[in-house]
Parts: structure tokens; C-alpha cells; sequence
């Protein structure tokens, strides 16, 4: 087995040992990524004892590939459809012949079919939740997960060129989307890994919009937030342009954000809190006049393989600790005042030993310095 995979397995099965958790199944693609060193393995289940082997299955004529690809020596394989991977993964549980065993998943991850089988074989198991266990190991990034970040950085920074160079009116959202995407696989990106945004004026205070056909009309802001991967790990950039004549004061609130994400990059270094980060932020808008309307109570999440990683959150009252090698987002919350906010802006910070490396900044400007 590689050496980082072996450190990320003895990790987990170290937190497994302290939460008193026997066994961890994962099922999701992301963990699967993290654990199995597989970037493309589709209806595949991992075991993870808290003690012992781990044991990966998959589709049978997959199995040389995943072996070869992973460096886990125990690839068990079934044949589709005459074999389940439900029943399969059920199967290896009970043969650890724990009593009242408790088994840990990531929550949002294990179907009903793998809930019935599990409780076919082993009725008497005891269920336990391993998602922030597994985000506060993926958190801390080592040097090749930084290197893909990186890599996929630069990919969302030529996005937001080209969505730039675009922009003009009559658009549909989703036009200008597609020139900021063709551009961004052109380049390399595998693709993002949550539903990309073009919002017109009036879309920008809803929460979770996306690209559609409203019409970019002259004399109004444009809200654009990219996403691009490689290698299963992500980045995200969100900028807002301005077409013809701009209300001064929309102006005024895109410049306030940009110095509060600013001000929150200068302060961020290891050993601070994602509250302090939080109360940084919201003192400042307070300052300029407009905290009243910034009623989000968080301005960041982890990036990796997730496009928003929920350990660390920075927010109100979140005591998340900031450590070298964190990968964070930051700061996509808009001023929510009616007709006039909606501004937007976010990157992907790289937290270092002295300081804060702004990586899709650091790329997006390399594209004007050349």
C-alpha cells in the first residue's frame, strides 16, 4: 500500500478507535477519492476496521485496475447485475463476527438497499456518523492535494478570463456560462463539481441560483462563480462585473467586500478561529454601514475534493482552528439590501505557515501579467 494512503487509513482508523467505532463503510465518491486513492471508481464500497486490513470492492472487470491503482491488496469484486454490492459489502461486515457492532458512515452517502442488507446480516449493528471525522482528516491538505488545488486554480482564473472577455448584453446566463466553461476544459478542468452561476440583477439574492436564460441586460451587475477540478480536487472563484452605467452604491458594496475578504486574508494564520475570522469580517461591514444586511452567519468552508468541505466552516460562533495546509473558500456571502446588494466574490485560499497564498487571485492576475 503507498504510504499516504496507508497514513490516511491509520488516521481514520485511529478516530474510529477514540469514537468507539468498529468498522467504517464508505460508499461516496469523495471519501472513496481520499481513501482509496481512486478518482474514478463508480459503485465501489471500502471497509476500514478500526483495527486490521482494509478491504475495497468493486465491479469485476475493474478489479485489476482499482488494485493497480490504489496499492490495497484486499480488492474483493462481484458481478453486476447477478451480484450487489450491497449484499457483497453486508457480507464482509458480518465475517468480522463483532458483536453489537457499531458501523460508521458518512451520512449522506449509504442507499436504502445497503441499509437492508446490512440489517439482513447483521441485524443487531449499531450505526454511527464518521462525516466531520473524515472532513478534519481531509482538511489538512498534503503536498500532491495541494498541487491538484493548485492545478485546478489556474483552470477556474482562465474561466473567469474568458467569461470576462464575453460578458457583454443580450446574453443568456447560460451562454456566458458555456464560453467560461469551454474555456475552463479546454484548459484541462475535469469539470466542476457543483451547478455553476451567471445571476442577472435580480437573482443575486437568492441563496443557491444558478446559470439559466434570463437575459444580461446593459447597465447592470453580473455575478459569476466558477468551479473547475483535476484529479478529483477542486477550486472556485466568484467575481462580479459591471455592464454600462452601475448605481454608484453597488459599486461601493463590491469594493467593501473585496476589502473585507482583504482584511480576513492579511489576518488569517494557524492558530486562529473561524469565528475570529467571522467577527473580522462582520466588524468591518458594521463599520461601513451595512452589517444589518449581511444576515449569513458564514463567509467560507474547506475546499478539496468537495467544492465546499464542511470542516473548517468559518462563521458566528464556530470554533473551528485554522492550521497550515488548510484549503478554505472565502467570502461568498452578499450584502443583502434590497436592489442594491447582491455583489459577489470569493476565492481559494491556501493557508500557509506565515500567511495566506490567494491561489485563483495569484492565477487570475498571471493572466494579465503575461
Amino acid at each position: 500500500m503507498k504510504l499516504t494512503l496507508k497514513s490516511r487509513i491509520l488516521k481514520l482508523q485511529e478516530e474510529l478507535r477514540k469514537n468507539q467505532i468498529d468498522v467504517a463503510m464508505i460508499y461516496d465518491r469523495e471519501n472513496l477519492i481520499y481513501f482509496a486513492n481512486v478518482d474514478d471508481l463508480e459503485g465501489g464500497c471500502m471497509i476500514i476496521p478500526s483495527s486490521g486490513e482494509a478491504k475495497l470492492i468493486c465491479l469485476s472487470f475493474e478489479g485489476k485496475y482499482i488494485k493497480e491503482k490504489s496499492g490495497i491488496d484486499n480488492v474483493i469484486t462481484y458481478n453486476f447485475p447477478n451480484e450487489n454490492i450491497s449484499e457483497i459489502s453486508a457480507m464482509e461486515i458480518s465475517k468480522l463476527n463483532i458483536k453489537n457492532i457499531k458501523i460508521g458512515f458518512t451520512r449522506y452517502f449509504i442507499s436504502l438497499k445497503d441499509y437492508q442488507m446490512l440489517r439482513k446480516y447483521i441485524p443487531e449493528m449499531v450505526v454511527g456518523d464518521i462525516s466531520e471525522i473524515c472532513y478534519k482528516i481531509r482538511a489538512i491538505k498534503d503536498d500532491s492535494e495541494i498541487e491538484k488545488i493548485m492545478q485546478a486554480s489556474k483552470y477556474v482564473a482562465i474561466g473567469m478570463d474568458a467569461a470576462k472577455k464575453a460578458l457583454k448584453p443580450n446574453m443568456k446566463e447560460v451562454e456566458l456560462l458555456a464560453e467560461a466553461d469551454y474555456a475552463m476544459k479546454k484548459a484541462g478542468s475535469q469539470g466542476s463539481s457543483f451547478r455553476m452561476q451567471v445571476l442577472t440583477q435580480d437573482r443575486q439574492m437568492l441563496v443557491h441560483p444558478y446559470a439559466g436564460e434570463n437575459i444580461i441586460r446593459d447597465n447592470e451587475t453580473v455575478v459569476v462563480h466558477l468551479g473547475a477540478s483535476y484529479k478529483g480536487y477542486t477550486a472556485k472563484m466568484c467575481r462580479t462585473f459591471f455592464l454600462g452605467e452601475i448605481e454608484r452604491e453597488k459599486i461601493d458594496i463590491y469594493n467593501i467586500l473585496k476589502e473585507a475578504q482583504k482584511k480576513a486574508i492579511e489576518y488569517i494564520t494557524p492558530g486562529v478561529t473561524s469565528s475570529e475570522i467571522y467577527d473580522l469580517v462582520y466588524d468591518y461591514l458594521k463599520e461601513k454601514g451595512y452589517a444589518k444586511w449581511f444576515i449569513v452567519d458564514h463567509l467560507g468552508y474547506g475546499v478539496g475534493i468537495r467544492q465546499s468541505e464542511f470542516y473548517p466552516i468559518i462563521g458566528k460562533d464556530i470554533n473551528h482552528v485554522i492550521k497550515e495546509n488548510m484549503v478554505i473558500d472565502l467570502l461568498l456571502p452578499t450584502i443583502f439590501k434590497y436592489k442594491i446588494g447582491g455583489s459577489r466574490i470569493t476565492d481559494t485560499i491556501l493557508i500557509k505557515k506565515d500567511g495566506c497564498v490567494n491561489l485563483t487571485q495569484k492565477y487570475y492576475d498571471k493572466i494579465y501579467n503575461l
